[in-house]
């Protein structure tokens, strides 16, 4: 019989049931806290190497030492050897010389000569008369920018006879062509040295105006805006246009995103975050385009509407904006699958373990790489069936290998850190990092893209943002203009004077394609 205030078993057996839920509990959320200091720890890691060390994603294999082995962190059992696939050795291409470039051929040549006083020309030894023997030339670099300003001067004509006989007296004036913005005082050259300045060199428009006040010049920021939106709606939204249906027709193309801040855009806030969608034709193009697309948001509407209907090879990354385009056919960008692997292995105090394994399973594939686009192709064989050959002599085995290793660690990485990340996010996109070795004019990596993609976010660490939309957009049409003509290797300067000048006599109904950069360059070429 059970004793008054006493519990009996079913309270006694409720109370320990109770405890071990709340210290199951407690476990859980201790895993979970612990997990948190984890992920946090890597994140400060990441932000303190971003900040004070070089931000370079090379890397160098390395031989695990004894004192990492010691310390358990080479994670025995995750390291395996590569698969042997005669591929043969490689040697690095030498490093670039140094010393002084000689100054080049084309510049033009102003001979400045010195000579000795009279008094000076006596032999020191014998006191005889010395002859000029020869010379010595060297060479230096001057440079001089200077303004001037175009009086455009347009002759009146009068007929005499009907001042002295008519009621009317007509008056007829020489006329001066097209120009660029009219009533402005800009020439072509004038804006074409203006948008270099800001898009390629990246300089705000403020410094710009200072650049113009030092050679005498004051120009308002204002003004230089107006250039900048008047020569994109103007003219350059001609050539922009054309390259976007040439793009169209691109067998491949590669696509990419970057963030850009508006202040003034419509029903946004002006913290907000805006987007310049990038499009690229591929690395062999005979015509290669850079494109820059601005857009308030970062839908899958955008792509689509960019790119139309488009049934090419179509390279990304992994954001599912771009595979919503049904008739591509969708490659995966290895860099970023690499990328994260770098990530995690910087994240680690003694280096080693998973991620070092995973980055020399990519340094083995991006060998290969440099590899194939260096093999001549067999009588009667493309290039790109070469390169398919080579890829699935030597690549296949390598990612056969790498996909059973990242199987066998998927189960025993911690989900919520940047190896579990890595791990993750390259198990999940395999089909279309790999999609690549089926065609040898598929590139391995997006990279291409992401380097014309930097000349725009370095830039864009000097002005911070646009003011408006429509600055905004007159950005993206000049950018990309700059980005193709030095994917053609076309100096923006030259190409900008000339196709300023063209534009304006030409209505909107005549061809342009001779204006485009890559024709230019053939035809300067054959000039």
């Amino acid at each position: 019989m059970t004793q008054t205030g006493e519990p009996d078993v079913a309270e006694l057996m409720a109370q320990l049931a109770a405890s071990a839920a709340e210290i199951a509990a407690l476990k859980a959320e201790k895993e979970a806290l612990s997990r948190r200091v984890v992920k946090l720890e890597e994140e400060l890691a990441l932000a303190r190497l971003h900040r004070f060390a070089p931000r370079s994603e090379k890397h160098i294999d390395r031989i695990f030492n004894e004192a990492e082995e010691a310390a358990g962190d080479r994670d025995d059992g995750h390291v395996v050897d590569l698969p042997d696939t005669g591929l043969p050795v490689f040697d690095g291409a030498a490093g670039k010389k140094r010393g002084r470039r000689p100054l080049p051929e084309d510049l033009p040549r102003e001979r400045v000569e010195y000579d000795l006083p009279d008094d000076q020309k006596a032999c020191p030894c014998c006191d005889s008369q010395m002859h000029r023997m020869g010379e010595a030339v060297t060479e230096q670099l001057h440079i001089e920018v200077k303004a001037k300003v175009l009086q455009n001067v347009r002759f009146k004509y009068a007929c005499r006879h009907c001042d002295r006989t008519g009621i009317n007296t007509p008056v007829v004036i020489a006329p001066m062509p097209p120009q660029p913005l009219p009533g402005s005082i800009a020439t072509a050259s004038t804006l074409a040295f203006a948008l270099v300045h800001k898009y390629v060199d990246g300089t705000p428009l403020y410094r710009v105006a200072q650049t113009f006040e030092r050679a005498g010049v004051p120009i308002s920021r204002g003004a230089l805006a107006h250039w900048v939106i008047g020569s994109s709606e103007r003219h350059l939204h001609r050539i922009y246009d054309a390259l976007r249906l040439r793009l169209q027709s691109q067998p491949l193309i590669h696509g990419d995103e970057t963030t850009v801040q508006v202040l003034k855009e419509k029903d946004k806030e002006a913290t907000s975050t805006s987007y310049m969608w990038a499009y690229r034709s591929g690395e062999n193009s005979e015509e290669p385009i850079v494109l820059l697309d601005y857009q308030p948001g970062r839908g899958q509407i955008h792509p689509q509407t960019f790119l139309g209907k488009y049934r090419g090879i179509l390279m990304t990354d992994g954001y599912i904006a771009w595979r919503t385009l049904d008739g591509a056919t969708h490659i995966g960008c290895m860099a970023h699958s690499r990328r994260r692997f770098v990530e995690a292995l910087k994240t680690r105090k003694n280096g080693g373990g998973p991620p070092e394994q995973a980055l020399r399973f990519f340094e083995q594939l991006y060998r290969i790489e440099k590899q194939a686009k260096d093999k001549t192709p067999d009588a009667g064989e493309t290039k790109a069936d070469c390169i398919r050959r080579f890829r699935h002599q030597h690549s296949l085995p390598v990612l056969n290998a790498l996909k059973s290793w990242l199987d066998n660690i998927a189960p025993k990485v911690v989900p919520d850190t940047k190896l579990g990340d890595a791990v993750s996010y390259t198990l999940n996109q395999w089909d279309y990092l790999t999609r690549y070795i089926s065609d040898g004019r598929m590139p391995i990596d997006n990279n291409i893209l992401e380097r014309d993609i930097r000349v725009f976010a370095t830039g864009r660490k000097s002005w911070l943002f646009s003011d408006t939309a429509d600055g905004a957009r007159a950005s993206a049409v000049i950018y990309s203009l700059m980005l193709t003509c030095r994917a053609c290797g076309v100096d923006p300067l030259t190409w900008l004077r000339h196709v300023l000048t063209e534009l304006p006599q030409r209505d909107e109904a005549a061809k342009i394609d001779d204006l485009l950069p890559f024709n230019y360059a053939t035809t300067t070429a054959a000039q």
